[in-house]
């Protein structure tokens, strides 16, 4: 049989088998040593050096490609592509829907996050202002929703299976906000620490929501991205979209970068896995 010929492997929901001691490794201690590794290159590159405070072109670029794509995106492939091949995870779950829904839900989500930034723009910052730190912060909102739903949240879910749908649901939206909002603590930080925890707090609660229904890994990244813009207005300085046009254009050809891997880890799941439900 030649190598077109070759059928694609077939991942099949299972049906809730127990948990195994390597189920616990495979589900829960890996991504969560995935997550500490993520969050110490993050303090590393970013929150050390608070990035986002200053106009640092070098700096960001660092940060994006080691913290963002590297360690917050490609590593976490090979977790999820085992958990592929067990049947633990599959691409809805984790998703990576058809390009026709995520186009809808990711218009949606902008249409709306626009509305809202419209009447609700951060004390002291403009249009432009809010634009530039929009584009700042989605890639860190991009390698959030990576790590902390795509890939903590749907093993979790899948850790708590026997639960039912409900416990599933509840235990990865829980513990997923908490996760993302002690992730306060590696970023530039904060003028108003308190605040700005709760503030992280309630958008994870909500992204984990928006995400566990709307399962697009697209859409939850612009819903957090509006969300960090809104939360981490304090830690960006504003007068960086005035006066550093360089930084500006850096930041979007880092958004940029950060989506075509995104996509380009979509289209290598895709190309590699189908889901097939057998019945019974």
């Amino acid at each position: 049989m030649s190598k077109e010929q070759q059928p694609l492997p077939v991942l099949i929901r299972p049906s809730d088998p127990p948990v195994s001691r390597a189920g616990l490794i495979r589900l829960i201690v890996i991504p969560s040593g995935i997550y500490l590794v993520w969050m110490i290159v993050t303090a590393l590159f970013e929150g050390d050096h608070q990035l986002f405070r200053y106009a640092d072109p070098q700096g960001i670029m660092l940060y994006t490609v080691f913290s963002c794509i590297i360690t917050g995106m490609i590593i976490p492939v090979y977790c999820i592509r085992e958990s592929f091949v067990t049947g633990a995870a599959n691409l809805f779950q984790i998703g990576f829907i058809s390009m026709r829904r995520t186009f809808f839900a990711g218009a949606m989500t902008i249409f709306f996050g626009y509305a809202v930034s419209e009447f609700f723009l951060p004390s002291g910052t403009g249009g432009v202002a809010f634009g530039y730190t929009f584009l700042l912060l989605l890639p860190t909102a991009i390698v959030s929703v990576m790590v902390c739903w795509v890939l903590l949240g749907t093993h979790v879910q899948a850790f708590v299976r026997e639960g039912g749908v409900i416990i599933s649901i509840a235990a990865g939206s829980l513990v997923t906000a908490w996760l993302f909002c002690l992730t306060s603590f590696v970023h530039t930080p904060s003028f108003h620490p308190q605040t700005s925890l709760v503030g992280l707090l309630v958008l994870g609660l909500a992204a984990a929501f928006f995400f566990f229904a709307v399962r697009d890994v697209y859409a939850a990244s612009i819903f957090v991205a509006f969300g960090l813009t809104f939360v981490m207005a304090d830690r960006v300085d504003v007068s960086v979209a005035q006066v550093a046009i360089p930084a500006v254009y850096g930041s979007a050809l880092l958004t940029v970068l950060t989506l075509l891997t995104l996509l380009g880890i979509h289209w290598y799941f895709v190309r590699n896995f189908r889901t097939v439900t057998l019945p019974g």
